[in-house]
């Protein structure tokens, strides 16, 4: 076993923050052999229990769980910071031709290293991953993920129509591949496959099908999708889609709606769709960087509490600017505050956090797996330097409370702030480690 000495940030099941400024963090192996947190609290009544344990002093640190990121695009890394009027135009100007890259095998395999590189240098130890059409595309993140022990979760894109030459693919093949890389991947280690329809108008109603079918078979993987992220984007599902009641609906009536179901956005919904949201477990991964990025609107974070569904935050690499979890916290402050076109909500420091944690594990079907730094949770954590910079030291230094702490890390935060990642209880593998 190894011990941390260190301020500690973990969660309540109904999202309490708890924070012990000299706490101790306890590692080791549980029964299966897995690397978990066997201890948490207060150093001065854990410490006589544990004096044979070797402990690591980390004074002026914060221990806190790894961050999950609930929708990133492992192969739209190279995508960040391309300009659009708008998220249609994007997709076929810049997203498309990047994925047509991923074809090479190679290059797939060379871009996981860049991707996981960048998670971990952001403190994301777990995310929910959207691959290629390409079959090959899920194996070289995967083999990477695997071999550097991480929680990954990622799927096979479908997309059979609506998509240009070099990303389309077919529909049978499609579903074949699909029910494949599941075989081979899900629930292997640490790894996990979801279903992965690109977005309703990118699937025909024989893909979204076969994709439910699957879905039914196997029950414990995920799915992941986008929905009501743009209002052209709902347009053109309504013209697609005449029949249903809600782009949301199309999901349910092909058997996507459940637990462990994700989907990216959920902006531009109503009640109707926040309760079957609700009603069938399923969760929206947030975006708001993204979002704000492509001017797509706002989530409405009122109607989530009101109605009461999974929700949690994602980067939405590359929509989304930036791989770091600050800058995703701070941009759904900023979203929660809009009051224009939905009731504007402060939300606190400590609920952000929560949002990229043990809330996110909670949408993800995780609770008390990862996202929190609670006894027998897989032992994922970060050490994070609040006196990383000039201006954040100053800014920490005075912080009253936890929420003020939090905060001000959310607010002047960035990779530099992150300056350990530990995973499955042992330091972070870098691509260039063998």
């Amino acid at each position: 076993m190894q011990a941390f000495r260190a301020a500690l940030l973990s969660f309540d099941d109904d999202g309490t923050a708890r924070y012990e400024p000299d706490g101790l963090l306890v590692v080791g192996p549980d029964a299966a052999g897995r690397k978990v947190i066997r201890a948490a609290g207060a150093y001065a009544v854990l410490a006589a229990d544990h004096a044979g344990v070797a402990v690591t002093e980390l004074p002026g640190r914060i221990l806190a769980p790894g961050f999950l990121d609930l929708h990133v695009h492992f192969p739209q890394t190279d995508v960040i910071g391309s300009p659009a009027s708008g998220l249609l135009p994007w997709l076929e100007d810049y997203t498309f031709p990047h994925e047509a890259r991923f074809a090479d095998h190679a290059h797939a395999i060379a871009m996981a290293d860049v991707f996981l590189d960048e998670l971990l240098r952001n403190g994301v130890t777990t995310a929910l991953t959207f691959c290629t059409s390409h079959p090959h595309s899920v194996d070289a993140l995967l083999e990477e993920s695997e071999r550097r022990g991480l929680r990954m979760i990622a799927g096979k894109v479908l997309q059979d129509r609506h998509s240009p030459d070099g990303v389309r693919d077919e529909t049978e093949q499609s579903l074949v591949d699909t029910e494949a890389l599941i075989r081979r991947w899900h629930g292997r280690g640490r790894l996990g496959y979801a279903i992965t329809p690109r977005f309703a108008p990118s699937c025909s109603e024989a893909q979204l099908r076969g994709a439910g079918e699957l879905a039914a078979q196997h029950g414990d993987v995920w799915i992941q999708s986008h929905v009501a992220e743009n209002e052209d984007e709902v347009r053109w599902v309504r013209e697609l889609f005449p029949r249903s009641r809600s782009y949301l609906s199309v999901y349910q009536e092909f058997g996507l709606l459940r637990e462990r179901a994700v989907y990216a956005h959920c902006i531009h919904i109503d009640d109707t769709d926040r309760a079957l949201l609700r009603d069938t477990g399923a969760a929206a991964a947030v975006s708001p960087t993204s979002n704000l990025f492509l001017g797509s609107g706002f989530f409405d974070y009122e109607g989530a509490r009101r109605v009461g569904f999974r929700h949690g935050l994602a980067s939405d690499v590359g929509g989304g600017t930036s791989f770091s979890p600050f800058h995703t916290m701070l941009a759904a402050y900023y979203v929660g505050r809009e009051g224009r076109t939905k009731p504007g909500v402060s939300l606190a420091p400590e609920n952000l956090w929560w949002q990229h944690t043990a809330g996110a594990a909670q949408a993800l079907g995780l609770e008390g797996v990862v996202g929190n730094l609670r006894p027998g949770c897989e032992a994922d954590f970060v050490v994070l330097d609040p006196q990383a910079t000039p201006l954040l030291a100053r800014r920490t230094q005075h912080a009253r409370n936890l929420g003020e702490l939090l905060f001000a890390l959310i607010v002047l935060g960035d990779d530099r702030v992150v300056e350990r990642v530990y995973v499955d209880g042992a330091p972070a593998k870098a691509g260039a480690d063998s």
